[in-house]
């Protein structure tokens, strides 16, 4: 179930094994060749089982057009110390929820960042490597996380895109009032 332009839409990420992770409310702001844009105004309440926090800066989230790639990229505006945030996860899903359209995807740990004096890094590779054995990640799946995870951090550091301004624009229609 795609959402159209303005309709609300809910992202709720799991950990292995269908253990809750984040989860928060945004807005669909439209398509473009990249994918489905999800805004999340500054002020959103985000929350994870032991951990809640509410956005300091307009967010959007892409969700990848290509139904196998692993990631869920963020788009952070001024103001925070990180400009871009990429989960590798699976393949983020729409579904139909009890209250609208609601996007889901398996965390899997790795996260690839742009902090904001622009240096790029990957995160959360100890985690990784911790979990896929106490969780037993299939074969596939690490392969496939190891996969996204090399080629999202070289594009990010090349600032390719969608990593190179392509969000800007999305972050502006997110800040237009009404």
């Amino acid at each position: 179930m795609r959402p159209a332009p303005g309709q609300p839409v809910r992202i709720e990420t799991t950990k292995w094994g269908d253990r809750p992770h984040w989860r928060m409310a945004g807005v669909h702001l439209g398509a473009d060749e990249h994918g489905d844009w999800v805004g999340v105004p500054r002020g959103t309440h985000h929350a994870r089982p032991g951990a809640a926090f509410v956005s300091e800066v307009d967010t959007v989230t892409l969700l990848p057009v290509a139904t196998a790639q692993w990631w869920v990229a963020t788009f952070h505006a001024p103001g925070t110390w990180a400009s871009v945030y990429v989960d590798v996860t699976t393949p983020p899903r729409w579904l139909a929820g009890p209250d609208g359209p609601v996007v889901t995807a398996v965390d899997l740990d790795l996260d690839v960042v742009r902090r904001a004096d622009g240096s790029d890094f990957v995160d959360d590779e100890d985690e990784f490597a911790e979990h896929r054995v106490r969780y037993a990640y299939p074969p596939e799946v690490v392969a496939a996380a190891r996969a996204s995870c090399d080629a999202v951090h070289a594009a990010v550091a090349a600032r390719r895109a969608p990593y190179d301004g392509s969000a800007e624009v999305w972050l502006e229609r997110l800040a237009q009032p009404g």
